[in-house]
């Protein structure tokens, strides 16, 4: 299987072949992988079906250096913790399929990056190291070639004047941004954006009262004076993204799919429209690990699209334990 041809699926069939291609890739190369499923006593021969195969619990890119190549690695990408947590480490052997599969996704979904100014408010990204959305972001800034792109940390005047005078301008502007920092600058100024996509990554990083999705979302369209907020679907552990043009509904890239397993039996699924944990099956993970059960709660509305409604809390996680590799 050669990854880059995951980006040219069209048919579910396409996903299903290169997906099993995938596992067996994987049963070949990543031994935590194939350890994870001899404990589940998992005979790869018998994996036709994609809801028959092993997801990898998340809590594993904390324990284990999960890798599915003898290639160098190029970059570890770290997911945010509180002091003294154990943090996700996704080890990156190919960053070019990364690159790839983000500029891809976002191809999709919303056209050339060239037509747009990028600007980014995402202090708490920006503020440690080894964020996989701050290098997204910052390829998407480059990429978008306008010089008025780039990061913000805690300037909120001057990100406030370049929005108003970009927007006012008619360019086209993706302002993605945390969600506590998108609710500092609409509690700092007033807008009535026409021509700007608000994009929030999700996460008060501790720094404001978590809200629920609807709430946030009002209030920061309110604020910003647009009709929907754009949100961003990914981790650190995964390479690829769904993204949501409004409403909390996601769309995957061809290469990307969600299934709900049962929050009571992680082995097996629940139907459409049905809240489940939510399992990933991301293909351009083709060096660490494609298939993943993530802690978040979702709904999925039909093949290619889904709701995120929260995350499990810790007590409430089951089948997903970690065993002693």
């Amino acid at each position: 299987m050669l990854p880059d041809s995951i980006f040219t699926i069209q048919t579910q069939d396409q996903f299903k072949n290169l997906a099993l291609a995938s596992f067996n890739y994987q049963w070949e190369h990543n031994t935590v992988y194939r350890r994870f499923c001899n404990y589940l006593k998992v005979d790869p021969a018998t994996i036709t079906e994609l809801d028959q195969i092993p997801f990898l619990p998340i809590q594993f890119f904390k324990e284990f250096k999960v890798v599915a190549s003898e290639d160098a690695v190029q970059t570890v990408f770290t997911s945010s913790g509180t002091t003294g947590s154990i943090t996700s480490k996704h080890h990156v052997t190919d960053l070019d399929l990364y690159e790839k599969s983000f500029r891809e996704s976002f191809k999709l979904h919303y056209g050339a990056i060239e037509d747009y100014t990028v600007l980014a408010l995402l202090p708490s990204y920006l503020e440690r190291d080894g964020s996989s959305l701050i290098y997204m972001v910052d390829c998407l800034i480059k990429d978008s070639k306008k010089p008025d792109s780039g990061f913000y940390l805690n300037d909120y005047n001057a990100l406030s004047e370049k929005l108003k005078r970009l927007d006012a301008a008619g360019e086209k502007v993706l302002l993605i941004g945390v969600s506590f920092a998108l609710l500092d600058l609409v509690e700092l100024f007033e807008f009535k954006l026409k021509n700007t996509i608000v994009m929030e990554t999700g996460g008060m990083k501790g720094r404001r009262k978590e809200l629920i999705r609807e709430e946030l979302h009002a209030i920061l369209k309110e604020g910003f004076g647009v009709a929907e907020i754009h949100s961003e679907y990914g981790m650190t552990e995964l390479l690829s993204q769904g993204y949501s043009n409004g409403n909390g509904i996601f769309t995957n890239p061809p290469w990307m799919q969600v299934f709900m397993r049962d929050t009571e039996d992680a082995l097996n699924y629940v139907a459409p429209g049905k809240t489940g944990g939510i399992n990933v099956i991301d293909l351009a993970n083709h060096y660490s690990c494609p298939f993943i059960a993530t802690q978040d709660l979702g709904k999925k509305l039909d093949e290619n699209r889904f709701e995120i409604l929260g995350r499990f809390d810790t007590s409430d996680i089951r089948g997903c334990n970690l065993m002693v590799l």
